[in-house]
């Protein structure tokens, strides 16, 4: 198969023996990310206008902060903060408060389903959703996913690595099937969709026999016991689980 961008880091990330791949890549695209926008591009007027607009989630706010530039963050919050403040007012000058109903003063703040309802609750929900970094991500995400399917159905080296590999955790395995479902013929699932949940149960099971030994370790009499594969399967637990990595370093610049 014809290499692209995508090809190479595609296949280093199935040849690092993750416990999930795309968990590998995401976090590569992740930190690639923080180090541009963090590095000389937060002085570029159009990536200032971006990060404007979309600002960051909380998460990727603690990475900027982490990172160590702190002259950058602050430059990059400062116009942030300008506009931000700007749509803020005009969105309270054309706020207009519901009317409270007889039944209102009754009515708990646990009863809500969860889903902001007023403009400026909706407003802010729009903004914590928006994010610089998990568009950069969500933007690449799909050309990886789908050469991820071309790989697998084109070249019989990489589908080998594939069929003896550790699986995916949860989250990513939910996109491979839906993405699958969208792109595969109904034979390239008939060979493809047999391994892939052979590759999820048997790694599932083998992170649960990892995590039961790690409590069984913590019995006196097995105190002098080998760990065996043990000792991280709190982290890749988790990770597998949910993604991403919990006991990651904090990501700051070289």
């Amino acid at each position: 198969m014809k290499e692209t961008i995508y090809t190479i880091p595609l296949m280093d990330a199935f040849n690092a023996n993750d416990e999930c791949p795309f968990c590998f890549i995401e976090r590569k695209l992740e930190q690639e990310a923080i180090s541009f926008i963090m590095g000389p591009a937060y002085m570029e007027d159009d990536i200032r206008e971006e990060t404007d607009r979309l600002g960051f989630c909380r998460h990727h706010h603690k990475m900027i902060y982490d990172y160590g530039n702190k002259l950058g963050a602050a430059l990059m919050l400062h116009t942030y903060y300008q506009k931000l403040n700007k749509d803020m007012h005009q969105r309270f000058v054309s706020f207009t408060p519901k009317k409270a109903g007889a039944l209102t003063r009754f009515k708990k703040a646990g009863d809500s389903s969860g889903q902001r309802e007023s403009s400026l609750g909706q407003w802010v929900s729009q903004r914590e959703e928006s994010c610089y970094v998990c568009n950069h991500f969500k933007e690449k995400y799909p050309r990886y996913l789908d050469t991820f399917f071309q790989l697998l159905t084109h070249d019989g080296e990489f589908f080998h690595t594939f069929e003896t590999g550790k699986g995916f955790c949860l989250h990513h395995f939910g996109d491979i099937i839906e993405t699958g479902e969208k792109i595969l013929t109904n034979k390239e699932k008939e060979k493809i969709y047999p391994v892939l949940f052979d590759r999820m149960e048997v790694n599932m099971k083998r992170l649960e026999e990892d995590i039961s030994w790690f409590v069984d370790k913590y019995d006196y009499r097995n105190k002098d016991a080998d760990w065996k594969n043990s000792r991280d399967a709190i982290q890749r637990g988790i990770q597998k689980l949910t993604g991403g990595y919990p006991d990651d370093p904090v990501f700051t610049q070289r």
